[in-house]
């Protein structure tokens, strides 16, 4: 009998198909050409999260698209992912239920893994309105949206004044930036969905979860890879194992380089993929080029303080200090509102915390933190900081970008 005929291998050919993402070369980052997507509901008949993952080295983390339903029909879309034919087909169960898609929200001027997908995603819903954050750019080549994708006749930027909206009637939203870095400015937009009391961001504020993401978790080898300690070791697939190659993904993700990680020379690399019997091409033939220090679990334990709500390093050292009291407006603006619960594009979602908790995240740009509760997290550790700072110091002498400014 033919392999591809049996039931096993078609049910793997459908399975592909619905995974595949042919446009993956317009940014190449893991898994490249198949990505799994996983909804799941977070108010009844009211918010749903799709998670994908990406990464790069397998450094994968989740990337997350947030669908509302509006009281008056139809559906809300902030910052699509990549519309494989999985991912088309969950949204279209919702859109069975609760009517079109009405509005797509890129909700960020600069981040090209969510800018990516916008075009394709808007072509899968030809009725849908397209709105982006003012200030669009790109890199190395500066195109207009339409060069990229985007439907140019249902093509907005988001209204300055949130009541001009058509929306307004469900959504605040406030507009961070934007922030000149040199090459180009940061912005993102953050929503508010008023009946649910649910903030919606990009990368302003995020959450590490204990445990691995159920969606990274799907295929293990990037929490396996980074689970070793050394390039001719083979890890079980343990949840103990899943687990440590998570937290050693979060100190990637966060810190490039953390404190307790060293590079091992690049000759050594080499020599122990030539020992290894694991050079796969899905192992990375062998090489592995890192070298943990005893006590790392203490930086993920920092990082992840039993759930705080914190603002990622590199936007703390490379952005936001470049603009404190701007940003520091823009977060009281973000507290005026009740918010209940905090859904990011990346990490942990949703995540329980109030207008306060929300605030307490921006305190490493003001010089005297103070909190009506008395209740400030203790900053990340100043040694895991030292690879970005490095990396901040050369871009400022090469004139890449601006310095940081005074905390307010």
């Amino acid at each position: 009998m033919d392999r591809d005929s049996t039931p096993v291998a078609r049910e793997q050919t459908q399975a592909d198909a619905d995974w595949a993402w042919r446009f993956w070369f317009t940014l190449p980052l893991y898994p490249y050409g198949q990505r799994h997507t996983l909804r799941k509901e977070i108010i009844q008949d009211t918010i749903w999260t799709f998670d994908q993952i990406q990464g790069v080295l397998y450094v994968t983390v989740p990337i997350r698209m947030t669908m509302v339903r509006l009281a008056r029909g139809g559906l809300l879309i902030y910052a699509p992912v990549a519309p494989t034919r999985e991912c088309i087909r969950l949204v279209q169960e919702l859109v069975a239920q609760h009517g079109e898609v009405r509005y797509i929200i890129l909700p960020t001027v600069s981040g090209l893994e969510h800018k990516v997908f916008v075009g394709p995603f808007a072509r899968c819903f030809p009725s849908a309105q397209v709105f982006v954050a003012p200030h669009q750019w790109s890199f190395p080549v500066n195109l207009p949206l339409s060069w990229l994708g985007f439907p140019s006749q249902r093509t907005h930027v988001l209204p300055a004044d949130s009541r001009q909206a058509p929306f307004a009637d469900e959504f605040d939203y406030a507009l961070l930036g934007p922030i000149s870095l040199g090459l180009g400015p940061f912005a993102e937009v953050a929503f508010f969905h008023r009946a649910s009391q649910t903030l919606l961001v990009t990368d302003a504020v995020v959450s590490v979860p204990e445990e691995p993401p159920p969606i990274v978790q799907l295929d293990p080898a990037g929490l396996l890879f980074h689970a070793k300690d050394h390039a001719l070791e083979q890890v079980a697939d343990t949840q103990a194992n899943r687990l440590k190659g998570w937290q050693r993904i979060c100190l990637f993700s966060f810190y490039f380089r953390p404190s307790a990680l060293d590079v091992v020379p690049l000759g050594k690399v080499v020599s122990n993929a030539l020992k290894s019997p694991y050079r796969s091409r899905q192992n990375y033939f062998g090489l592995y080029p890192f070298r943990w220090q005893p006590g790392w679990e203490r930086s993920f334990a920092a990082l992840r303080g039993d759930g705080r709500l914190f603002v990622a390093p590199i936007l703390q050292t490379l952005i936001l200090n470049r603009a404190p009291a701007e940003t520091l407006a823009w977060a009281n603006r973000v507290a005026s509102w009740p918010l209940q619960r905090i859904i990011p594009c990346h990490f942990d979602a949703p995540i329980a915390a109030d207008a306060r908790q929300f605030r307490r995240a921006f305190a490493f740009l003001e010089q005297h933190p103070a909190d009506a509760d008395g209740v400030l997290h203790a900053p990340l550790p100043e040694a895991d900081f030292e690879f970005l700072k490095t990396l901040e110091a050369g871009l400022i002498k090469r004139g890449i970008t601006p310095a940081a400014k005074a905390k307010v």
